[in-house]
């Protein structure tokens, strides 16, 4: 008689960490450091904003506090989620190496398809958490606010009247784009000008059509326009754009948090059916720290 030994896999808290930084984490505006990460926020974290008129005065022998700060915040607080799946072992018999399962009706998973599954779903998680950090909205089931809603809220954001998008239209409507940058933020480092992956194939479109066909080789030459990088946002939606600088945009989540978990559960250890659970639990969102300093292309 074969026997069988149970895959169910528990991670809580901190040690669950590494999977939901696998999920969260490798979408590509956070991979490629599109975004300022905060990992490790309990519950919700201050993003102070200090706005300041002209400090230089006269010289004078008194101190003459004249200068006017004016601090605010941004609140960012990271919304729970959940990931809950079933699936069935059977299904993977022949995806999966079958002569590591054993030969019986009732043969289990090998012990590295754990990772192998969490993988699998870690990726799917990626990449709705990449549409949600820009297109996302509380109101949906599983998404929190992305930029494209916090920034069309926020009075101080520099707006720019877009248009629908193409090879034709691209290299002008980025130039509106930089046009608005203002002056304190254009030239530093970390400015991008964060363009869907639709824009992305214009831009090398309308550069092919002016004879640089071979500028730009798609994942191996990063792309600018005007000497500011443009950084191709998946999750950023079709003819919409931002300029900012990547340390004004910010993700949060909490990744030592005691209440993220990771779990695979075998059920044939509890109602004898070839089903496995997954359960994975985690937090995210985004915010922007100051809106005068970013400009929406929409």
């Amino acid at each position: 008689m074969a026997t069988t030994t149970s895959i169910t896999t528990s991670y809580a808290g901190e040690f669950a960490g590494e999977y939901i930084a696998a999920a969260l984490l490798s979408g590509v505006t956070l991979s490629q450091g599109g975004v300022s990460i905060k990992p490790n926020i309990k519950f919700k974290e201050v993003i102070k904003k200090l706005s300041l008129d002209s400090i230089l005065k006269d010289a004078s022998c008194d101190f003459d506090p004249t200068s006017n700060i004016t601090l605010s915040e941004r609140i960012l607080q990271p919304e729970e989620f959940q990931v809950n799946l079933q699936l069935c072992k059977k299904d993977f018999r022949q995806d999966w190496e079958a002569n590591s399962m054993g030969f019986s009706q009732y043969d289990n998973l090998p012990r590295n398809f754990s990772d192998f599954l969490i993988g699998q779903v870690s990726a799917k998680v990626a990449e709705k958490v990449e549409q949600n950090i820009w297109q996302g909205a509380t109101a949906n089931n599983g998404e929190f606010d992305g930029f494209q809603a916090l920034l069309a809220a926020d009075s101080d954001v520099v707006d720019v009247t877009g248009t629908t998008l193409s090879a034709a239209n691209i290299v002008a409507e980025l130039g509106k784009v930089v046009d608005a940058i203002p002056g304190s933020v254009y030239g530093k480092e970390d400015v991008k000008i964060y363009i869907p992956t639709s824009a992305a194939k214009f831009y090398i479109q309308a550069q092919a059509a002016l004879g640089y066909r071979d500028l730009y080789n798609v994942g191996k030459t990063d792309m600018n326009f005007q000497g500011i990088q443009l950084f191709t946002a998946p999750g950023l939606g079709n003819d919409k754009m931002v300029a900012a600088e990547s340390s004004n945009l910010f993700f949060g989540t909490g990744l030592l948090n005691d209440w993220q978990e990771v779990k695979l559960i075998d059920m044939a250890d509890i109602d004898g059916s070839q089903n496995v659970r997954v359960v994975l639990r985690g937090s995210a969102g985004v915010q922007h720290g100051i809106g005068s300093d970013i400009v929406l292309y929409s």
